[in-house]
């Protein structure tokens, strides 16, 4: 019989049956050396088509206790607390990554048991749980399908934080940050907050982007006069929508200090997102056009992600980008010939009638005016009850409350 590559069972059978007529070879003859030959030949036919199973992680931890005379209480190091260890022994809770990496350091039992993948290696740690707020990001329903509690979520958080992440795609965009000098970002918070932005809106359905005149002046005074109306911001997530640009509310994560943001997906579409970290339509309005300057005039395929701050005063240190965004949002909401007419009168004044006739003839929210007036002034106690107080969060009824 000629020796050859073995490609189906009967030449298995065939092959096979040769081996054991050689088996008798007589030591450094032919024979023997043909022997070998087919014997190779026969293992990596098996190794293809017959592949010996895995043992089951949990009778591998118990193979290891024995071997190396362990008990319960000295997994519990690597598995987590005892009750951890009972459960994951009496096959009622499945392994984490972080589990499986204990285990595979600290016992030797090889991480393609532990994966039930053979040749697979454990991947290397991409998103450490300590690096995020990770309770308030469960409570706020980060982690889509994760229905336990935050301390149950813990257990799994490597594998929920690389879910998390997934949208992004590979692609992130270049951040920029509108920072405080008295105040640290946590842009890992931050990184955490885009992507659950980008989960939300991947699903939504949008009109094609016009990337030369999405954000026209038509466009935008139609935003803007919405603000008109009592449940005006309950109108904007369709008229950006029907624009092609995807829009989201999701309250900011500790340390973020985040107003709004505005950025492009992995797929290339516009995203502008909210916290509603100040409940009052004044801010609402303001970061709601900030965000949209920043779409007309800085974001490109490739290009930056902006993270605002918009209660924070610009100063020498801020992005000239993120400077040009405010004055874009300050002259498109109250209109330079509005103000230089009716602005000296507004600000000497502390009368609501006068806010109440220049939102009338403009037809936009007293609140749009009322902010406009503190802002001006530096003096945020005038006006306090016309810029919309509580007024923004509860026309959105899924807005998470717990942030």
């Amino acid at each position: 019989m000629k020796p050859k590559v073995i490609k189906n069972e009967a030449e298995y059978e065939a092959a096979l049956a040769h081996v054991a007529e050689l088996m008798d070879a007589t030591p450094g003859s032919p024979e023997e050396a043909e022997l070998e030959l087919f014997a190779l030949l026969v293992e990596q036919y098996e190794r293809e088509h017959y592949p010996i199973a895995l043992p089951d992680p949990v009778d591998a931890i118990l193979f290891r206790m024995e071997q190396q005379g362990l008990t319960r209480k000295d997994l519990v190091k690597h598995i987590g607390s005892p009750s951890k260890v009972s459960e994951v022994l009496n096959r009622k809770r499945l392994l984490s990554l972080t589990m499986m990496r204990a285990l595979h350091a600290g016992l030797g039992i090889p991480a393609e048991v532990l994966l039930q993948q053979p040749g697979k290696e454990l991947p290397p740690r991409r998103y450490d749980p300590k690096d995020y707020p990770f309770s308030e990001m469960v409570k706020c329903g980060y982690f889509s399908g994760w229905r336990g509690d935050p301390r149950a979520a813990k257990d799994s958080a490597e594998e929920l934080l690389a879910g998390l992440f997934a949208p992004f795609d590979g692609h992130v965009s270049q951040p920029v940050y509108c920072r405080r000098a008295d105040r640290e970002i946590d842009t890992h918070a931050l990184a955490a907050w885009q992507a659950r932005a980008l989960a939300l809106v991947q699903d939504q359905d949008l009109s094609p982007y016009d990337a030369n005149n999405g954000v026209d002046d038509a466009f935008l005074s139609k935003v803007i006069r919405s603000s008109y109306y009592a449940e005006g911001p309950r109108l904007v997530p369709e008229l950006l929508r029907r624009r092609g640009i995807h829009f989201v509310l999701l309250p900011h994560l500790p340390k973020t200090y985040l107003d709004g943001a505005c950025f492009l997906s992995p797929a290339g579409h516009p995203v502008i997102g909210l916290t509603l970290r100040h409940d009052r339509l004044d801010n609402f309005w303001f970061t709601l056009v900030h965000e949209l300057a920043h779409l007309k005039l800085h974001i490109h395929q490739d290009g930056p992600a902006f993270f605002d701050d918009t209660e924070h005063d610009a100063c020498e240190d801020d992005d000239p980008r993120e400077v040009e965004a405010n004055v874009f949002a300050r002259d498109r909401l109250i209109p330079d010939i509005d103000w230089a007419r009716d602005g000296p009168r507004l600000l000497a004044s502390n009368n609501d009638q006068d806010v109440f006739d220049l939102a009338e003839r403009l037809e936009i929210a007293p609140a749009i005016v009322a902010g406009r007036i503190r802002w001006e002034r530096r003096g945020y106690a005038v006006f306090s009850h016309l810029i919309g107080n509580r007024q923004a969060r509860h026309l959105f009824p899924d807005y998470c409350q717990d942030q």
